[in-house]
This record gives C-alpha cells, sequence and structure tokens, in this order.
C-alpha cells in the first residue's frame, strides 16, 4: 500500500498515470491469453457517424488487435432503424467466434440506448451494462457478471494509489449515470465504504465533497470542482473528458476537475487526458478475456475448433 502525503505535506498531489496502469493490465490480460491459447474476439459497432465515437471505437479496435484479440468493427449508418440493429446483434450473439460485443454510445436519437443493450446476450456485454449484469453486480454475484470499464478501472486506480483496505474510508461520487456514477458507488460499497452520491440537485455539494476521502468526479462539466472542494489528502478520480474550444479551430482535453488547483490539496489525483480513458480500455480487454474464458469452459469443444483454424 503506498502511503499519501500527509495535509501538512507541501508537495503536490501524485499523479495517478492510467497510462501506466492500463499498459500492466493488458499486459497481464496478453499473458494469460498466451498461456491459455484462448483468443477472445471483439466485436464494436458504431451507428452514425460521430467523430467522438468514431476515435473511440478505433482505440478500442487498435488495442484489441495490439494484444493479440480478433477485432470486428461494423458500421451503420445514422438512419440505421431498431430492427436492423437488432438483426446485426443478433447474428453476433449466434456467432461463436465472437465474445464480446459492444455498441459505442451514444446511439441516434431514434434507437433507445437501453432497448439496444437489452438485445446483446449478457455473457457477450463485455461494457457490463446489461441489466442482468447490473444485477449480479449489484448483489455481488458472481456468476458471470461484468462490471461496467469505466468504474472497475476507478477502482483499480484507488487501489493502486492507496491498497486495497478501504473500509470506512467516506466516498463521494459526483454524478448519478448508469455507465459510472451508480456503478462507482456500488463498487465503493462493496468496498465498505460511506458513500454519498451527487448530482446536480444535491445541496451544498462543496460541503459534501470535502468530506471525501475518495472523490470521483463524472459530471461532465468543466473544471466544476475546485481546490477548495478537495479533503486534504483525498484521491481525487477525474472521470471527465470535455473538449474545450480554443483559438483557430484549436480545442484541448479537460476534465470536471480543476486539475492544478485540486493537485496542491489532493494525495493523489488522476489527469485528463491519461488518467480514467486509458483504464476504461484495459477494463474492456480484461472483460472480454473473461468473456471468451466463460465460452471456452461452457462449450470446450466448440471452442477448441474456432482455435484450431485461427491457428491454421
Amino acid at each position: 500500500m503506498r502511503t499519501a502525503p500527509s495535509s501538512s505535506d507541501a508537495r503536490k498531489a501524485i499523479a495517478l498515470s492510467g497510462t501506466e496502469a492500463a499498459a500492466e493490465v493488458t499486459a497481464e490480460v496478453a499473458r494469460q491469453m498466451r498461456e491459455s491459447g484462448v483468443i477472445p474476439k471483439l466485436a464494436v459497432v458504431l451507428v452514425g457517424d460521430d467523430a467522438a465515437s468514431a476515435v473511440y471505437v478505433a482505440n478500442k479496435a487498435r488495442q484489441a488487435e495490439r494484444i493479440g484479440f480478433g477485432s470486428l468493427q461494423i458500421r451503420l449508418p445514422a438512419e440505421t432503424s431498431g430492427a436492423e440493429l437488432s438483426a446485426v446483434i443478433r447474428r453476433l450473439n449466434d456467432d461463436p467466434s465472437v465474445h464480446g460485443i459492444l455498441v459505442q454510445l451514444p446511439l441516434p436519437p431514434h434507437l433507445p440506448a437501453e432497448a439496444v443493450i437489452r438485445e446483446i446476450a449478457p455473457e457477450k456485454d463485455v461494457d457490463g451494462f446489461h441489466e442482468v449484469n447490473v444485477g449480479r453486480m449489484t448483489i455481488q454475484s458472481s456468476r458471470n457478471a461484468f462490471v461496467p470499464c469505466t468504474p472497475l478501472g476507478c477502482m483499480h486506480l484507488i487501489h493502486r494509489a492507496i491498497g486495497h483496505e478501504l473500509k470506512g474510508l467516506s466516498a463521494v461520487v459526483i454524478g448519478k449515470s448508469n455507465i459510472v456514477g451508480r456503478p462507482m458507488a456500488t463498487l465503493l460499497m462493496h468496498a465498505e465504504c460511506t458513500v454519498s452520491v451527487a448530482h446536480i440537485h444535491t445541496r451544498n455539494i462543496e460541503q459534501l465533497c470535502r468530506t471525501a476521502d475518495i472523490l470521483v468526479v463524472a459530471a461532465g462539466s468543466p473544471g466544476l470542482v475546485r481546490g477548495d472542494w478537495i479533503k486534504p489528502g483525498a484521491v481525487v478520480i477525474d472521470v471527465g473528458i470535455n473538449r474545450i474550444a480554443g483559438e483557430a479551430g484549436t480545442h484541448r482535453l479537460a476534465g470536471d476537475v480543476a486539475y492544478d488547483e485540486a493537485a496542491e490539496v489532493a494525495s493523489f489525483i488522476t489527469p485528463v487526458p491519461g488518467g480514467v480513458g486509458p483504464m476504461t480500455i484495459a477494463m474492456l480487454m480484461k472483460n472480454t478475456y473473461a468473456a471468451a474464458l466463460q465460452a471456452e469452459r461452457a462449450n470446450p469443444r466448440r471452442h477448441a475448433g474456432l482455435r484450431a483454424r485461427s491457428n491454421g
């Protein structure tokens, strides 16, 4: 366990490098894959031409291929109907060579995300968004459950900073989305933290944040959390990735936390970029490998044949 600086320590917070941690996670996944001989395949479905989504999809596919996974990208036009998208997902559900299915969010307005996610087979839902996986995570069932990648990556960084013994620590999560806020709060509760969830209607949010030994911010509001909101010595996990326009069409990325201010007070803090973002993709790789292992155990003869064909 690393020792956090005390509140009297004049040095700045230690930056929690998600890039470094993600490299370690993916290297371990690659090692396990080589030893087991199980080669996962990840299918990513992108609907529409959202530029940010296209970048995310390319990054996920690139990482999958880099560590030796099979990778399939399916790009559909923005006007794709719900029935057409369902048919694509059903085909991937039925394909034994595909172990993980990810439908990139956000979807065009006419496609309801919850209904689309419900179409994915829970055992291939490596994003961890299907209601079956959400339920299993909530009740701490380890039976074929997948945890959403971003909260899982946040927990990895928290453990990397201060170890695995989190019992009794005060944790505040800003944001209550199904993708980050709610599952993040659940994971922290499983770790025996005392958890508060803040959102747009929370009163006296600054005072609440000052109680947090662990502060996770996923609000989508650049620079929302100021340095004087931070409890001295806190661990700050900034999930926000906001594009800030500059001159001549340029832009920069900024988090939900005023980094320079917070770094004067916190013990550990994630940078933006290079913090939580790389961890999300690393945990996607970890979940996809776990899905492939589960498929192998469920039907070893079928997957032995698939491995033989891929190696041949």
